[in-house]
């Protein structure tokens, strides 16, 4: 962790392996920024807080003017996508550099459980304006197969059990538990999906602060265990499969 990172507390999960997290998210579907820019009071500037490597900031900038775009880690923030119309900054999700009601949507994309929630919602009741939207969502498990889907289920609960951090929980509970201080809106039912051979989903599978944790204590790689039933489940390892992940939304109006 850099100098700048120590000046703020927060859970760092990634940034020692910024590079291949970045290189082996799944995208988020484009729907998503055009539903959530069809429910604010304008489009002349975003925030997407916990923006990691700017996927989400890249693909609103699609449909605002500007997107402030910020990360309490400078090594994310090092390898994020350009674009621009969107402005990378080293900052904590408690306090930004923005002016109060100023945003017309804040967004965060699979990092809100990592926050001081009160501290978060504050700042960002300052920042959004008037009939401004917060939009926070996640994904957890991928469905493949039902016989892949219940290797990734030992991987998950069983393999790398101990290895995840404690807040994690927020996932598993699709977000229904975080503290949501706001007027909610119910989204449409969305996804991602890719189209990855056996490779490319094992490399999302090692980008996992868990796995990177077991490796570390243990000296090996937790895939081996599962490994040669996920080659027989898969099939042709080179051969693409589709991979699903059903996203859950906490959408809410100041």
């Amino acid at each position: 962790m850099s100098a700048e990172d120590k000046t703020f507390n927060f859970e760092d999960h990634f940034s020692k392996h910024s590079g291949q997290y970045a290189q082996y998210r799944p995208h988020y579907p484009d729907e998503i920024y055009t539903y959530l820019a069809s429910l604010t009071p304008g489009h002349s500037l975003a925030w997407d807080c916990g923006t990691g490597n700017g996927q989400a900031a890249v693909g609103l900038a699609k449909y605002f003017d500007k997107v402030h775009a910020t990360d309490a880690s400078a090594e994310q923030i090092a390898l994020a996508y350009a674009h621009e119309k969107v402005a990378y900054h080293v900052e904590s999700a408690e306090h930004v550099s923005l002016n109060a009601s100023s945003a017309d949507l804040v967004t965060v994309a699979v990092a809100i459980h990592w926050f001081n929630f009160d501290e978060f919602h504050r700042e960002v009741k300052r920042v959004l304006k008037p009939n401004g939207i917060l939009a926070a969502w996640t994904y957890n498990f991928s469905e493949i197969s039902p016989e892949i889907d219940s290797l990734i289920d030992q991987y998950y609960f069983e393999i790398l059990a101990g290895c995840w951090p404690e807040r994690i929980r927020y996932l598993e509970q699709r977000y229904e538990t975080i503290p949501f201080p706001f007027e909610e809106i119910a989204p449409p039912a969305l996804a991602m999906e890719m189209n990855w051979d056996l490779n490319q989903f094992a490399g999302f599978l090692d980008s996992w602060s868990a796995t990177q944790r077991y490796k570390a204590q243990k000296g090996h790689h937790p895939l081996e265990i599962i490994w040669d039933k996920m080659r027989a489940a898969w099939g042709d390892e080179n051969e693409p499969r589709l991979i699903r992940w059903p996203l859950h939304f906490r959408i809410g109006r100041r």
